[in-house]
């Protein structure tokens, strides 16, 4: 993954200083950015199990904001905070894809592919109003 000041300069688009307050830790910027959309996916760009998540929702007809953590400034902060959400500990590669519908955590990938094959994805999605089936 790429981190630091490259990473900066070419993503500078991507989260505009007048958005984020200085104070700001980042389990507070997961919160904002996880309430901000129906659905929400915290990826990593060269992740395959993110890549599948993503696909799974625009395969439903669902097009989540995502947020890819290597192109973000604080990425690895982030990767840290939603570690501890899912529970993680410390190994934050490890953590991506982290969902959340209706503002409310998911879980990393097992959860997501459990709640498709349970048939309980479908229905968060309605109430969050990402799907309109």
């Amino acid at each position: 993954m790429q981190y630091g000041a490259a990473a900066a300069a070419e993503q500078a688009w991507y989260m505009p200083a007048a958005m984020v307050t200085a104070a700001e830790t980042a389990a507070e910027r997961v919160e904002r950015l996880a309430s901000e959309s129906a659905v929400v996916v915290f990826s990593v760009s060269s992740c395959c199990m993110c890549h599948a998540v993503k696909r799974l929702f625009c395969g439903m007809g669902v097009h989540p904001a995502v947020h890819e953590l290597d192109l973000d400034p604080r990425g690895r902060d982030l990767e840290r905070a939603l570690a501890r959400l899912v529970g993680g500990g410390g190994a934050a590669a490890a953590v991506v894809p982290v969902v959340f519908i209706g503002g409310k955590l998911v879980g990393a990938m097992d959860r997501v592919m459990a709640a498709h094959i349970n048939g309980s994805l479908v229905p968060l999605l309605k109430e969050a109003g990402a799907l309109w089936l």
